[in-house]
């Protein structure tokens, strides 16, 4: 039986041969499939390279965001094939919608990319990330699997995508020196401190993006270069944004790998982004502002001449007023039954402190005449002067005198005045006589006692109602003492500015950062929102009338005159409530001078 130990059944033998098949069909599979992983991998290689070289079909192809128009394509090219890029654009075309963009293809098609975005308030930056990619997000497929997080909390906004990339949003100051990043993205960059974008924000790109290709010898020390890009509307030649995009010009004429560029309203009306409608009704209004719409939306920076009497940095300077005084609406008047501490804006006043309306009037309306401006002012005492502070500016066109007297008193009440200064002269002297009279205020269901001037006995004997109150601070810019008195007003305006004894309300940016911070603790509305923006705007308005001032020098005395099409109501309203008020520093100094010279008799009498 010994052969028996060498013998082999059929069944056996086939069973090795059946073995061996299995094991070759298996190693041909995993061939297979290895060459299909190569091959799937050379052709993503291929397909990202293409990407790379064009992100704008990236956008197209495979995110599939549509529509697409033609200059967005032509930037999102520019941006990832130059290291510094800075572009003024006209409001409302598109930037924050270009740069989620940008920020979304390149933290897909370059691993391990971190990008973070800054600008003048946080709430601007985080709109990036809580609008623009959230918005993506939620209506493209193909980018909710590539994002593994997003995070749209004020407190930690961020984007993580699952091939190490990230997007942050950093607040534009001090706090901010410890992050890094490959890319940084300021969004309205005229409103960042240029000293936070030099030594805070650009130390950001201190390393660079460690893609593998870097371990093979061949490619060692060939490295990405970090990217800054510069977002904003245009605006004035003597702000420091000038100067960065002459830089940026200066270098891409050079050859260096710098772009910007300006584009105005236009273009976005043409590929459908802004309404003409819209802007053809803007340009429209009695009010409307050509310097503001030539530097918001026509990407024309505004630039003061060699006459211009008033300086834009000691302008704007001087608005660090965050929260306004707002008077109450007939239906809060109404609803609080006149309880002024019940209003949401309400500022109770300091020790000593007086309050001031000063109005500008006119009668006509239009676009070629003057407007009614009433500016409320809160003046606290400081030693020998007052900190004045430009809480509200409203203005009004066309309305009978009758109105805008009852408008005064409205607001003399609502903002607890202590004064009005007014002009009263040629045919302001239409709102002063009917100021003179009881003035009933039908939507509020009472009436406005009259008021009367206490610095002019031609006045007080003009008064209607005799027993009216003195609370009118007359002035008369008029016959041989006008050219002194309008050199004497601007003189000591441009001395308050320039010495930062005024404050002005913060521009829209910081005013729309207010509105979001509290919205929900004090129950804002719709219309409180509108009223809180119109008094940044109407700040910015006062500004921009001002800066636009030129100045004539006529027998030794100054004359400001405006250019034709432009109006100085604004300015002029403050400039009268700042005469005012330089009245009563004088005062002031005569008192403080009358103590001192008391305390030393008393000091000496002791001797």
């Amino acid at each position: 039986m010994g052969w028996y130990s060498n013998y082999e059944h059929p069944d056996k033998k086939n069973s090795i041969k059946d073995n061996a098949f299995e094991q070759r069909r298996s190693f041909n599979k995993q061939t297979d499939a290895m060459m299909k992983q190569e091959k799937f991998m050379n052709g993503l290689a291929v397909w990202i390279g293409y990407w790379r070289e064009n992100p704008h079909r990236f956008i197209s192809e495979y995110l599939q965001i549509s529509p697409f128009s033609l200059f967005q394509k032509i930037l999102i090219y520019l941006m990832f094939h130059v290291d510094y890029f800075l572009w003024w654009a006209s409001r409302g075309i598109g930037k924050s919608h270009l740069v989620a963009l940008y920020c979304i293809v390149r933290c897909i098609l370059y691993p391990g990319t971190k990008i973070c975005i800054a600008a003048g308030t946080k709430s601007q930056s985080l709109n990036v990330i809580s609008e623009k990619i959230k918005g993506f997000y939620d209506n493209c497929p193909n980018l909710q699997r590539e994002i593994c997080e997003l995070k749209t909390a004020i407190n930690d906004p961020i984007v993580r995508f699952h091939n190490g990339s990230w997007i942050k949003v950093v607040a534009a100051n001090d706090n901010a020196r410890s992050a890094r990043a490959n890319v940084l993205v300021v969004d309205e960059f005229r409103m960042v401190d240029i000293e936070v974008i030099k030594k805070v924000l650009r130390k950001f790109l201190t390393s660079r993006r460690q893609p593998g290709y870097l371990k093979h010898k061949e490619y060692e020390g060939i490295q990405e270069p970090n990217t800054e890009i510069y977002l904003s509307s245009c605006w004035l030649k003597s702000h420091w944004s000038w100067d960065r995009f002459l830089a940026f010009k200066d270098a891409m004429l050079a050859g260096r790998r710098y772009f910007t560029c300006g584009f105005p309203y236009q273009l976005g009306v043409k590929h459908g982004i802004i309404d003409r409608q819209r802007i053809i009704d803007e340009m429209s209004e009695s009010d409307f502002d050509p310097l503001s719409f030539q530097v918001e939306m026509e990407t024309i920076p505004f630039g003061e001449s060699e006459k211009a009497y008033f300086k834009f940095d000691d302008l704007n300077k001087c608005r660090n007023i965050t929260k306004p005084l707002i008077p109450l609406s007939n239906s809060d008047y109404i609803q609080f039954k006149g309880d002024l501490k019940k209003n949401k804006f309400y500022k109770p006043k300091h020790k000593n402190e007086f309050r001031l309306l000063a109005v500008d009037s006119a009668l006509m309306g239009g676009r070629d005449n003057d407007q009614t401006v009433f500016t409320f002012i809160r003046c606290i005492p400081n030693n020998d002067e007052y900190i004045k502070s430009v809480e509200y500016i409203e203005t009004m066109e066309g309305q009978h005198t009758t109105v805008q007297a009852l408008r005064l008193k409205q607001l003399f009440y609502d903002l607890e005045c202590d004064i009005v200064a007014m002009d009263t002269n040629g045919n302001a002297i239409g709102i002063y006589d009917e100021c003179t009279k009881v003035t009933f205020d039908n939507a509020r269901g009472i009436e406005h006692p009259a008021f009367t001037a206490f610095n002019d006995e031609k006045m007080q004997d003009r008064a209607y109602d005799k027993d009216a109150l003195p609370v009118i601070y007359s002035i008369k810019v008029t016959g041989a003492n006008a050219t002194q008195t309008n050199h004497e007003m601007a003189v000591y305006t441009k001395t308050q500015f320039e010495k930062r004894k005024i404050k002005l309300l913060v521009n829209e940016i910081e005013g729309r950062e207010y509105i979001l911070d509290n919205q929900q603790s004090l129950k804002l509305d719709d219309i409180d929102i509108a009223r809180l923006n119109a008094c940044y705007f109407q700040t910015t308005r006062l500004i921009t009338e001002m800066i636009n001032l030129e100045m004539e020098i006529r027998s030794g005395f100054i004359k400001l005159t405006e250019p034709s099409g432009h109006r100085k109501d604004r300015y002029s309203s403050l400039a009268y409530g700042l005469y005012y008020i330089k009245q009563k520093e004088m005062e002031l100094r005569v008192k403080e001078d009358k103590s001192n010279t008391l305390d030393m008799l008393l000091k000496y009498s002791y001797i």
